[in-house]
Order: C-alpha cells, then sequence, then structure tokens
C-alpha cells in the first residue's frame, strides 16, 4: 500500500514549512522554502535528502530558500507557469490540469489564482492530501492581492469538489484569528463554535490547528458558505449573489 509521510513544522513568524516523501523511492520534496534553516532541520531530524521544491506561488515568504537550497543541494524547483519570472530558480512550470510523478505518487495541479495571478494548488489523491498555500485556510481564504474576487472564488469551488475525506495543508497558522472572524458572520454555527474551541485549545498548547479537511471546512469556512442561508441573513444579502456574497465575506474580513 503506498504510504506518503508528511512532516509540517512552524517557520518564519507564522508559515509552515511541509516535507512530503514516498518510503519507496526515498524521493523528498518541499511544498514551498520559506526558510533555509528550518527545513534543514527538519530533513536532518527526518534522515531525509531534499530532491525537489514543489512552489505554490512567488511571495517572498513561500520562495525565500529556493536559491540557498538550490545551490546546497542540487533540488529541483518546480512551479506555476503563470509566475515562472517571479520565482528563484525554477527548472520546470506547470499550470492547471497538469500532472507529474513524485515515486509511487501522482500528483495533479490545480490553478487557484486569487492571492497571487498565478498560483496553483497540489494535490495527491492516492494520499488524500491537498496542499493549497495562501488560496484555503482553516477558517478564511488568502487576500486578493492580484485578483478580483471572482476569480478567488473560482478556485475555492474547485478545491471543494475534491473528496471530503481530503486532509488540507496550508500555508500559515491563522486559523485562530480566522475563527473570529468566520463567528462574526456565522455566530449560530454550532460545527464552527466547536471547531473554534478545539482551535483555542491547539493553540493554548502551542499545537498545530493543520491540518483540516475539505469536509470540516465546508461546515465551518465562511469562505465556503457563500450560499448558507444564516450567512447571508446576517450580512443583509439574501438575494446576493455567491459572487458578491464571498466579495462581501472578504472585504469585511479585511477590515476585520
Amino acid at each position: 500500500m503506498k504510504r506518503l509521510e508528511i512532516e509540517q513544522f512552524i517557520c518564519r513568524n507564522d508559515n509552515y514549512g511541509v516535507l512530503i516523501h514516498d518510503p519507496e523511492s526515498y524521493l523528498t520534496a518541499a511544498i514551498d522554502a520559506p526558510d533555509e534553516r528550518a527545513i534543514m532541520e527538519a530533513l536532518e531530524a527526518r534522515g531525509w535528502s531534499l530532491d525537489f521544491i514543489f512552489t505554490t506561488h512567488h511571495h517572498q515568504d513561500h520562495v525565500d530558500a529556493n536559491l540557498a537550497l538550490k545551490q546546497k543541494l542540487g533540488v529541483t524547483i518546480i512551479g506555476p507557469e503563470g509566475e515562472k519570472e517571479k520565482i528563484p530558480g525554477i527548472d520546470r512550470t506547470v499550470k492547471d490540469k497538469d500532472s507529474f510523478t513524485f515515486g509511487l505518487f501522482q500528483i495533479e495541479v490545480i490553478g487557484t489564482p486569487g492571492h497571487t495571478a498565478g498560483g496553483i494548488s497540489y494535490y495527491i489523491p492516492d494520499a488524500k492530501t491537498v496542499f493549497t498555500a495562501d488560496t484555503l485556510f482553516s477558517l478564511g481564504c488568502g487576500r486578493l492581492f492580484e485578483c478580483p474576487p471572482p476569480v478567488m472564488l473560482h478556485s475555492l469551488q474547485k478545491l471543494i469538489k475534491l473528496p471530503p475525506e481530503t486532509a488540507v495543508f496550508c500555508g500559515h497558522e491563522y486559523t485562530q484569528s480566522n475563527a473570529r472572524f468566520a463567528l462574526s458572520v456565522d455566530p449560530d454555527n454550532a460545527a464552527l463554535k466547536e471547531r473554534a474551541a478545539e482551535v483555542q485549545h491547539l493553540c493554548a498548547n502551542d499545537l498545530p490547528t493543520l491540518p483540516t479537511t475539505i469536509a470540516k471546512e465546508m461546515a465551518t469556512n465562511p469562505f465556503l458558505r457563500w450560499h448558507d442561508q444564516r450567512i447571508r441573513r446576517n450580512l443583509g444579502m439574501m438575494e446576493a449573489s455567491d459572487k458578491d456574497v464571498f466579495a462581501e465575506l472578504r472585504k469585511r474580513k479585511d477590515n476585520f
């Protein structure tokens, strides 16, 4: 049976570093490269050598260690075609609906622009896992730096079509602050209140709130619940379009 090993760790301030390892081929990849030292320490702790960096988008806190790791370890850097000019050391580009092999695993590329214009997510069906970086957070979504709200909405619509049990690894530990906003627009959601209490306990004990799952986010994340009548009522937007409800949620979060 295929088994993907995943190592998640905090680096920089609130970024997550993630390593994935196929024990059959002994290949290891980093999902983004926020911090050289943190990644090297994680590799050393597991006894792994790094072969690839799978870049999700061009922001500095996701590519900062690209060149250092390439020079030190000779890694191959794969990243989004639409942002190739902005990603240090990129060797190979991929785009929406592409797929490639990583050891025994097939990795599917999902184009998820919104946070940036060319951002992508990496989905591994056999591991029931998706790496969404700064597109989908637990109880939130990324800020819209380079795209209008309908573009991010379309990206999230793609992600929620993944199997409900899919584990979601995100780029930052933002869940506690996201929970406060989520409760402000969806205060009567029992699943959300339970999740917020769980998150508070985890954070109080310096434990990660991630990974989450598609099912958990569908039940609790307001940015995936633009259709929900209670949220629409709280926003005063019962008859509004999905894109207008989503845009209002994002606007309120930006000013929260």
